[in-house]
């Protein structure tokens, strides 16, 4: 069994990795729909304020690993099954060491792009587009609020998004075999 996690700023392409090694296999753990799940069962509408809200209050609630102590159940049944697991979406350093602590054979993949690359690509998005000013601003709030840069430092592995799908995708295909050796 091969478990990882796809750990970055917005824009640089967790989910684009993360399907692929659903692609390849894995059962995805999407932290963000923990999030998702709970704003809907508040009756809320779905938006970058709402999820916001309830993001920091499940924190105050349950701790800064507040989503990871949430997904420990799902993790531990795909587990038992004896799946290939990928976590997408996981936003800071306590909810690193939270899974390491319970799961150490985890390996850390990080994906970067510059804040001018992420940006664009969030500016221009089918889903949720965001506009510069909104950009600079989550990426300080997940820098500052959510301890992003933590998980993102002590990666295990490290791939720069900077240029084409194609060449994205071949990165990721070396980050594979190496976890699967």
């Amino acid at each position: 069994m091969k478990f990882a996690v796809i750990v970055g700023m917005t824009g640089a392409g967790k989910s684009f990795a993360t399907n692929f090694f659903v692609s390849k296999g894995f059962e995805k753990v999407y932290f963000g729909g923990v999030v998702l799940e709970e704003t809907r069962k508040r009756g809320l509408e779905i938006n970058e304020q709402n999820e916001k809200t309830v993001r920091e209050d499940l924190r105050k609630k349950l701790g800064m690993a507040a989503i990871a102590v949430l997904s420990e159940q799902k993790i531990n049944l795909l587990i038992a099954k004896k799946k290939d697991i990928i976590i997408e979406d996981l936003m800071g350093w306590s909810e690193l060491v939270f899974l390491k602590q319970k799961f150490p054979q985890i390996s850390t993949i990080a994906v970067f792009a510059s804040p001018k690359t992420r940006h664009a690509r969030m500016l221009n998005r089918k889903e949720r587009p965001l506009p510069e000013e909104e950009c600079i601003a989550r990426d300080k709030a997940e820098i500052e609020n959510l301890e992003k840069g933590g998980p993102i430092a002590m990666a295990d592995y490290t791939i720069i998004n900077e240029g084409t799908k194609k060449e994205f995708e071949l990165q990721l295909e070396l980050v594979l075999k190496k976890i699967k050796n």
